[in-house]
């Protein structure tokens, strides 16, 4: 999985928040309630999941800038 530099701060904001409701889970898991811990758990997960597989309209401006910053920021591979 090749992220770049909005990519990974994507991702880092989508954990901010899944990362607590997974812990959650977890913690609701260890206390015995399966039912409400496994959903908890799962919620975390398909917040990233669907983060990085679905395109919203929000995203199309992240794309064009990602676009841009990979053309300006551009390295030599014959060096």
């Amino acid at each position: 999985m090749n992220l770049g530099v909005l990519d990974t701060l994507s991702l880092a904001a989508t954990l901010v928040f899944a990362l607590p409701v997974a812990l959650l889970g977890v913690n609701r898991l260890v206390a015995g309630d399966t039912l409400v811990g496994g959903a908890f758990v799962g919620v975390g997960v398909l917040m990233v999941v669907l983060q990085e597989w679905l395109t919203t309209p929000s995203d199309l401006p992240g794309a064009v800038a990602q676009r841009v910053v990979g053309r300006v920021a551009t390295t030599d591979d014959e060096e």
